[in-house]
């Protein structure tokens, strides 16, 4: 006697678009023709820019002019479109119509110059989701980095890291490995942010002073930590699988060696918010938007990302 199949629901995705003028709508659309079947799809979006491609949900919220439209321009129109699918997609995760969301790039200019005064996805979503605390995790099949600061000079970086900021990534970092990566036994290795982490203090103060004492009291509530360690040092022992994920102290100690080891699998996470969110590592590329060569590769992979990491979180 045959048995009846029990079939597990699939993961639903909801995919924001990002600045129309960009290349978001190409890249979603060329990922999903991959990816069909793999989730429950549901894109937000302008249906002027986008036209379904594998069966997916399509969401028209029908907000930008299609008489003026033009691909490559930045302008407060496109920025406030890309917000209100922001917006749409927040409300459909609060109503728990979508597990998680994929958001394809938007334009800093743009959403500014339409009077949203934010740095990109990670501070908008933090703000408007009541997010406490989150940290920006960057990474591809072979390195995963947790950022301690982001999107500031580089001339900032050693005045803004403090310790009990420092700790929260560490920490959440750890937490996150579990949660989303089902990683039971977290690896976490600590770059210094001088060169060498500073030969002892010789190349500057911030390791001996605040990076180790840090780790130091971190380490019996962690499984394994180890730093501050020279970058370069801490990067290649990663890449090697000596360690789980790496804390980079700022933005380009993390984005030169992903995009060099492997720039197609780069995606973005947002750790800390109350829902999963990825993105592709690549911005609008305003100079291709709309030729249809822009590759879908990295916004595949953060489609992918996404579904592992809420199926991780539904059976840990």
């Amino acid at each position: 006697m045959s048995q009846a199949t029990s079939h597990k629901p699939k993961v639903k995705v909801g995919i924001t678009i990002g600045d129309p003028s960009g290349i978001g709508p190409e890249v979603a659309k060329k990922a999903l023709r991959k990816l069909k079947g793999l989730a429950d799809f549901t894109v937000i979006g302008d249906a002027a820019v986008y036209k379904k491609a594998a069966g997916e949900k399509f969401l028209d919220l029908n907000n930008i002019d299609k008489k003026k439209f033009a691909y490559g321009k930045i302008k407060a129109e496109y920025g406030k479109a890309a917000i209100e699918y922001l917006d749409k997609a927040l409300e459909l995760l609060r109503k728990r119509e979508i597990d998680c969301l994929v958001t394809a790039p938007i334009s800093k200019e743009a959403i500014n110059l339409a009077g949203f005064h934010y740095s990109g996805h990670t501070e908008y979503l933090s703000k408007n989701s009541g997010s406490k605390f989150t940290v920006m995790m960057l990474l591809n099949d072979k390195l995963k980095f947790s950022l301690v600061t982001r999107h500031i000079p580089l001339s900032q970086v050693s005045a803004t890291i403090s310790g009990r900021e420092l700790a929260k990534v560490i920490s959440l970092t750890n937490q996150s490995l579990k949660g989303l990566f089902g990683i039971k036994k977290p690896r976490i290795v600590v770059c210094g942010l001088n060169p060498h982490a500073s030969d002892h203090g010789i190349i500057g103060k911030e390791e001996v002073e605040l990076i180790a004492p840090i780790i130091g009291k971190l380490k019996p509530h962690l499984y394994a930590i180890h730093g501050p360690i020279s970058a370069d040092v801490a990067i290649h022992e990663a890449k090697e699988g000596k360690f789980d994920a790496i804390i980079a102290m700022y933005h380009d100690q993390a984005l030169i060696p992903l995009k060099l080891s492997d720039r197609a699998s780069g995606v973005n996470l947002t750790l800390g918010l109350p829902f999963i969110r990825t993105s592709p590592l690549h911005g609008t590329a305003f100079d291709i938007a709309g030729k249809n060569i822009a590759s879908a590769d990295s916004m595949a992979a953060a489609i992918k990302l996404s579904i592992k990491c809420a199926l991780n979180q539904k059976n840990p």
